[in-house]
């Protein structure tokens, strides 16, 4: 693994009674696209906050490109490009303004830096008249990007860059990323969206202000601790309350039309099941009850049920 670039040991942040961050500890590589994913409420913002020298944590050591967002902050600040949770460009000024702003804030100009931007800048450039306030949603994040860039940051902080903009735009923006990323530049990137944590390097999966897991999000799947079989019938609605009330069944999620079931795999007399006895297991149930029409296959665990079972766990241990 290359040297690291961020640092994080034992970060924690409270405000008030409200504990923010709770020990936090993980490293970025240099190169990496790395990725912060969990709800609303889970501490992402607030890690950002810090990194980029806008809070102060309360304990811990944070490092970011060798610096200390508290002591150096004013050389970090020249270093890294940063993008809030919200649109936070000036609306009444024009895509061009903008970038013209925020490129002499750090002592350059669009002409100098536009061949580092232009592969973004290029799809809005058609609109550099118009006020930024105008813009769609998928623009408004390119024209936020092209400002983050537009001084050869050596490190690129975006929190949730995507919430709201519609699936199209996302996709694009992800794209954009990729190529970023292709081209050696370091990103840390918080979303709530289980497709996008896909198209990291590695995600940290957080929730309460602490970290779940940290892994690469294809081998993420692999940590789910039982077996797991998708359901599907018509019925979708009353196959949720039906699979609960069965024997050996742990959790029960709806996905799309799928329904996602977990079973203990070792009976209450000790007998240890296979994948496909447990299948007919379900089965036999649902057809008890009335749903002729259910099938059952055994699937292999995503990053989200991972994710899911974690909360879960953390709820409880939380709770005892």
């Amino acid at each position: 693994m290359p040297d690291p670039v961020v640092q994080i040991e034992n970060v924690s942040k409270a405000f008030g009674a409200t504990r923010a961050l709770d020990q936090i500890a993980f490293s970025v590589s240099a190169g990496e696209l790395f990725g912060l994913v969990g709800p609303d409420g889970a501490g992402k913002s607030t890690l950002f906050r810090i990194l980029v020298s806008l809070l102060e944590a309360d304990r811990g050591v944070v490092r970011v490109l060798g610096l200390d967002p508290v002591g150096d902050l004013w050389a970090l600040r020249r270093q890294v490009g940063y993008m809030p949770g919200r649109f936070a460009l000036y609306g009444d000024l024009t895509v061009r303004e903008n970038l013209e702003f925020f490129a002499a804030v750090f002592g350059t100009s669009v002409e100098a830096e536009y061949t580092s931007i232009a592969p973004i800048y290029q799809q809005i450039e058609r609109f550099a008249d118009r006020r930024a306030g105008a813009l769609s949603g998928g623009m408004k994040q390119k024209l936020a990007l092209c400002c983050a860039l537009v001084h050869r940051p050596a490190m690129l902080f975006l929190d949730e860059p995507t919430t709201g903009v519609d699936a199209v735009s996302r996709r694009e923006f992800w794209d954009l990323l990729g190529t970023l990323r292709d081209s050696g530049l370091t990103t840390i990137v918080s979303t709530p969206y289980m497709d996008e944590a896909m198209r990291c390097d590695r995600v940290a999966l957080m929730q309460t202000g602490r970290i779940l897991a940290i892994d690469d999000p294809t081998r993420l799947g692999a940590r789910f601790p039982r077996p797991l079989f998708g359901v599907h019938t018509r019925d979708r609605r009353r196959v949720l309350d039906l699979l609960r009330t069965l024997p050996l069944v742990t959790s029960v999620f709806p996905f799309g039309d799928i329904v996602h079931v977990s079973t203990a795999r070792v009976t209450a007399h000790g007998d240890d099941l296979s994948d496909a006895a447990l299948a007919e297991h379900l089965r036999d149930g649902l057809v008890a009850a009335g749903l002729g029409d259910a099938e059952v296959r055994p699937i292999d665990a995503g990053i989200e049920d991972l994710f899911m079972e974690l909360m879960g766990t953390e709820s409880t241990g939380a709770a005892s």
